[in-house]
């Protein structure tokens, strides 16, 4: 086996009703004063802001709560919630939502922790944070996998940059997954949570060398499971066991189990991030939007690594004389799959009119942080390769 390093802390305290514990996981975790944060008015509505606020009430835990949250969280929403704990005392980030206010969340606490330091600098690679304010959460989508990750992904206003962080620092001290708290999840945002569940595995499984053989099946594991169980949360939204399948999944595809001896690759999410940026599109969408074009672009970077994918996640039939032919059915299989699920497959179903050349590269641009990098490991990305997938995409 290849050799690796497996970090994962988070505390995952999952089934019915687990929320209504949150307070006293909060004071088991020394929280003296939380920021209670949340997106929209959908948290308040349903109740379960205010059961959370009750259990932390019954255990003595003072709060105080920053909403607002919008997908693609917005770097000037993690400053107001900078300056608010700071004034309030704040010495705990609990996160009720999905990745978004969980990203947000850990930003918050990336910037309280290190005080000498504009959080924005962390995200973009000028300086290293060395502390972070502990972070919890309780999931209302399985999507993101922010609850049990070390990343985070945040938008600036300011020329409307997306950039994500990587740091063990801002794991999640414990996540709270009931998936009954998905049930009221429009379809549009359930199946845009399938996309990014699959694809956090995926940009894993397509790794540049050779994985480890254990490291493989789990990931082909957590695909076929989320394969199966996707229509259902569709068809039924109240279905139990489909939710719950869905939503362990979610974390599973995120902390780094489906990647051990890898290099990870992440290209469609970069050339995402991009896109969310310049549009503000929703984040699963856009990756099943530009992920089949990747797919296409870098496929004889690894053929057989695509072959694989195609027998053991789609049970393709192998073609001895031309096993591209079964590498690229493959390809398709992941397509017509997320058109079953009514996500788009290039730009235009995304809702992005056809892109300029103008537009496409300065997608680029800022894709390889203008001219400072590349991106991927499976077939790395220079400007001219980015510009090549876009232009595909863009139809």
């Amino acid at each position: 086996m290849n050799n690796f390093e497996f970090y994962s802390p988070t505390k995952i305290i999952f089934g019915k009703g687990v929320e209504n514990e949150v307070g006293k996981e909060v004071k088991a975790w020394g929280g003296k004063k939380v920021l209670l944060h949340y997106g929209g008015k959908s948290a308040i509505k349903s109740g379960l802001l205010g059961r959370i606020e009750h259990s932390l009430q019954i255990f003595g835990v003072p709060y105080v709560r920053l909403g607002g949250v919008v997908p693609n969280p917005r770097l000037s929403l993690v400053r107001e919630g900078i300056e608010l704990c700071r004034r309030e005392n704040v010495d705990f980030m609990l996160a009720v939502g999905g990745g978004s206010v969980i990203d947000s969340a850990k930003a918050i606490a990336l910037g309280l922790a290190n005080p000498e330091i504009d959080v924005w600098d962390i995200y973009s690679r000028k300086k290293e944070p060395k502390a972070c304010l502990p972070v919890g959460s309780v999931i209302t989508i399985a999507a993101a996998g922010s609850e049990s990750s070390s990343s985070s992904v945040i938008t600036n206003e300011d020329g409307w940059l997306k950039r994500g962080f990587n740091t063990n620092l801002t794991r999640p001290k414990f996540a709270f997954l009931n998936p009954e708290l998905t049930y009221t999840l429009p379809p549009y945002q359930t199946a845009s949570g399938i996309v990014d569940i699959m694809m956090h595995t995926i940009e894993r499984y397509f790794c540049s060398g050779k994985g480890n053989e254990l490291t493989d099946r789990i990931a082909e594991q957590v695909l076929r499971n989320t394969i199966r169980f996707a229509k259902t949360c569709l068809e039924e939204p109240c279905n139990y066991k489909a939710r719950s399948e869905i939503m362990w999944a979610g974390s599973l595809s995120h902390n780094h189990l489906t990647g051990l001896g890898a290099q990870m690759d992440f290209s469609a999410h970069q050339l995402e991030h991009e896109l969310g940026g310049m549009f503000d599109v929703t984040h699963g969408a856009g990756l099943a939007a530009v992920w089949c074009w990747w797919a296409r672009y870098v496929l004889k970077a690894d053929v057989n690594r695509f072959v694989q994918y195609a027998i053991n996640v789609w049970n393709c039939i192998l073609d001895p004389i031309d096993p591209e032919a079964t590498a690229l059915e493959g390809i398709k299989k992941t397509e017509g799959f997320f058109v079953s699920l009514g996500m788009p497959i290039n730009l235009s179903q995304l809702g992005i009119s056809t892109l300029s050349d103008e537009q496409i590269n300065e997608l680029a641009e800022k894709c390889t942080f203008f001219g400072k990098r590349t991106i991927g490991t499976l077939k790395p990305l220079d400007s001219g390769d980015i510009k090549a997938i876009y232009h595909m995409a863009n139809v």
